[in-house]
């Protein structure tokens, strides 16, 4: 059967234009539903793919956006309801034979996870895969300590934001017109510079900071009994909602952790030897969980960037540093100021001046001179190649003369050659008395990387990390809405300071699929 357009009435009425594509053989058949902003007819091939594996599959234009009439509020109505109403119209269908997996990602993700989590009956699916999960407005607009992602969020709502349609490269011809255009104050006008580039308005930009409350499909997944498929990347900005979404879930959950970016794996680092056909094992998945072949214990895999191999995930180590736990990692410090740990090259005093913030596009680092807008540290050569498999934290020792001030972390590999690769970051916002020291705990996400020997470390302290993310303004008033700034005069002190990886002490590897499907 060819691609057909349907329109699936919501439960108001409005119709929910939708992709259907049946298998050849006839039916009964399970069914696959993907709910998105980003267009149902991007869907064909996966679409094709389903069907050909004996699946009804469905991609279906959320309200509001390409084919589907209504108003588009992102996060805020309609997602849980419309989904509902979609399942319950594919069962009620003579081709369906009941089961249905929720499935989709980033936002399409959300859309899953919020029609999986809703009141029992025909509408709700017997099994959701949740892929990059952009989960809701808190957290896409912030990082989990507070600082805001702005690059990320002004390009999707630029891209996406209050039309029907999408305009991939909008940031980029707003900045093209406007070089600066992230630098003005207050944040919640942007939108104003925006529609002054583009031509339109965007009138929901401003709203989309008010919702601070994060996690809310995290606590409501703890309740949930259907199966549950996570799937994130080392590299995206969203893999620890991933990991927690996966760790809180009451049914019987996997985690697939490779080392992607937002793209999965149309976004794995360059020369990448891992490879893992998704399409594939989602089928497989899908029929293990619809058949309840999943044992009921949480399982999962990580992938070992750089080496083609995949490790058992497991839970952050509640062991003792240095000892090995039941997945064979261990923790290890490389303290700052150590000889085997990473050494100070300057910044030890330095100024976080938002006027004049470290960029989170360039990897360069200054060197040394009477102004360090930086702490910077480096570690002497690996003896040996290195597996990265788990947490990563930097714990540090520091004040600032400020009342407000985030701490940006960046841990940066370099290659013999000098070459510099993107290793973990993390940044925290903090409200401490000025001038008081104080120990900071800064996540650095989940690691999956396997560094050559004679690798070092370099890690950078800083107190911004502009573009990526808003200028903490350092006098107390809310980043989105100040239009002051003041430098922070920051103290690190290295004793007692260290950065904290999860090393692979044991080597025991696993081959993804099997374990994700059983």
């Amino acid at each position: 059967m060819n691609t057909a357009t349907v329109y699936v009435p919501a439960p108001d009425g409005a119709p929910l234009a939708t992709e259907l594509r049946l298998p050849d053989a006839p039916g009964p058949h399970p069914a696959v539903l993907i709910r998105t902003p980003y267009g149902r007819t991007a869907h064909h091939a996966e679409l094709r793919g389903w069907a050909a594996r004996g699946f009804a599959a469905l991609a279906q234009d959320v309200r509001g956006r390409h084919g589907s009439p209504g108003a588009w509020r992102p996060y805020r109505d309609h997602e849980e309801s419309d989904g509902a109403a979609t399942v319950a119209w594919v069962r009620a269908q003579a081709w369906s034979a009941g089961p249905v997996v929720a499935a989709g990602a980033s936002y399409a993700a959300h859309c899953a996870l919020v029609t999986a989590l809703g009141a029992p009956g025909d509408g709700r699916p017997d099994a959701v895969i949740a892929a990059v999960p952009a989960l809701g407005l808190a957290e896409t607009a912030r990082e989990p300590a507070g600082p805001e992602r702005l690059w990320a969020r002004a390009g999707w709502w630029a891209a996406h934001g209050d039309r029907a349609d999408s305009a991939p490269d909008a940031l980029a011809d707003a900045l093209a017109a406007d070089p600066r255009l992230l630098e003005h104050l207050p944040v919640t006008r942007l939108a104003d510079r925006l529609a002054a580039c583009l031509g339109r308005e965007l009138p929901s930009w401003p709203g989309l900071w008010d919702d601070c409350r994060r996690d809310r499909i995290v606590l409501r997944g703890s309740a949930a009994r259907i199966p549950l498929l996570a799937v994130g990347g080392t590299r995206d900005p969203f893999a620890e909602d991933t990991m927690a979404l996966w760790r809180g879930w009451g049914g019987p959950a996997r985690l697939l952790l490779g080392p992607w970016g937002h793209r999965l794996t149309a976004d794995r680092p360059p020369l990448a030897p891992d490879r893992l056909n998704l399409g594939a094992l989602y089928v497989r998945w899908a029929r293990a969980a619809l058949a309840g072949r999943l044992e009921p214990e949480r399982r999962g895999v990580i992938s070992l960037s750089g080496s083609g191999r995949w490790l058992h995930a497991s839970e952050p180590p509640a062991h003792t540093p240095g000892e090995a736990g039941e997945a064979g990692t261990r923790t290890a410090a490389w303290a700052f100021g150590a000889p085997a740990g990473l050494r100070l090259l300057h910044g030890a005093e330095f100024t976080a001046d938002p006027a004049h913030p470290v960029r989170s596009d360039d990897l360069a680092v200054p060197a040394a001179g009477p102004a360090a807008d930086r702490c910077l540290l480096l570690s002497p050569p690996l003896a040996r190649p290195l597996d990265l498999a788990g947490p990563a934290t930097a714990r540090i020792h520091a004040s600032a003369d400020t009342p407000a001030a985030d701490w940006a972390v960046r841990v940066t590999a370099l290659d013999p050659a000098g070459r510099a690769q993107p290793l973990a970051f993390g940044i925290v916002r903090r409200t401490d008395p000025p001038g008081q020291a104080v120990e900071i705990t800064v996540p650095l996400g989940t690691l999956g990387h396997r560094l050559p020997a004679g690798t070092r470390l370099r890690t950078e302290i800083a107190g911004h990390h502009f573009p990526a993310h808003a200028r903490n303004p350092h006098t107390g008033e809310n980043p989105v809405t100040a239009t002051r700034l003041a430098p922070s005069r920051r103290t690190v002190t290295t004793r007692g300071s260290a950065l904290h990886l999860t090393v692979v002490a044991r080597r025991r590897y696993v081959e993804p699929v099997p374990e994700i499907c059983r």
